[in-house]
């Protein structure tokens, strides 16, 4: 097995001029909420092939809400009420025995029925349809982003309320912002237990500083986690990127 070096992961950004985009996506104001976690905790919910990825040592996992926006196979224009909505994801870093770096998602949680369906057929992700709302204060830029899992308990509920506090910056090689935030390469597994990763390009996210309350972070529960005893280690928001999506490949 091979560990990811620093110039792996930057070897990752380049975009795969040799395939084709089968989709387009733009992603809007993420906010990337991240927990420390025992590493051989982690490995133990990772399928066969794919090994807990670390920074000095230590396990990520994170919490994700973002909008997906101009969401539209290639060759199509985005539609009108399908092409856009908002998704919340739970995830971890992983690498596969080749030493490349990616996400592992527990879930991902989407506004949008048909969206989670063809993303479950197609890419083999853990998609969940939710109740979700998105405001956004004019005065004071502060994003309130609601979720609930139908099928849940209603009190288990995700609500967090956040705004950036600081000019954009890109993240540094070789920093935990970097191997947080610079991922390009997704696992999924079939019922096959088949193994599967899939490439998205963008430019590096241009990252701000944030301030975020955290009212309730009960997706984590809903994935199988205890609920955090304390706020994120670490948070971090961007205003997005414009994302090309590439076909899954069987993972060697």
């Amino acid at each position: 097995m091979i560990k990811p070096t620093v110039e792996m992961r930057l070897e990752m950004r380049e975009r795969p001029y040799h395939r084709t985009p089968v989709m387009y996506e733009t992603w809007e104001n993420l906010l990337f909420l991240h927990w420390e976690y025992d590493p051989q905790t982690i490995q133990r919910t990772l399928p066969n092939g794919l090994y807990v990825d670390t920074f000095e040592g230590k396990a990520y996992l994170g919490i994700v809400p973002f909008l997906m926006r101009k969401v539209r196979p290639r060759l199509f224009p985005p539609m009108i009420r399908i092409s856009d909505f908002e998704e919340l994801n739970v995830r971890t870093y992983v690498h596969d025995s080749r030493g490349t770096p990616g996400v592992w998602f527990y879930s991902l949680d989407a506004n949008h029925l048909w969206a989670g369906r063809i993303a479950r057929l197609f890419y083999n992700l853990p998609y969940f349809h939710a109740n979700m709302t998105t405001e956004l204060n004019s005065q004071t830029n502060e994003i309130s982003y609601s979720s609930y899992r139908y099928g849940t308990d209603p009190t288990l509920k995700t609500h967090i309320n956040y705004h950036a506090i600081s000019e954009p910056f890109l993240a540094a090689p070789d920093t935990l912002e970097f191997f947080l935030i610079e991922r390009y390469v997704l696992y999924a597994c079939s019922k096959g237990n088949t193994l599967y990763s899939g490439r998205v390009w963008h430019a590096p996210y241009q990252l701000t500083n944030v301030e975020a309350g955290i009212l309730e972070e009960n997706v984590l529960y809903l994935d199988g986690f205890l609920k955090p005893s304390r706020d994120a280690h670490h948070m971090i928001m961007s205003d997005g990127v414009d994302v090309d999506i590439f076909g899954l490949e069987k993972s060697n």
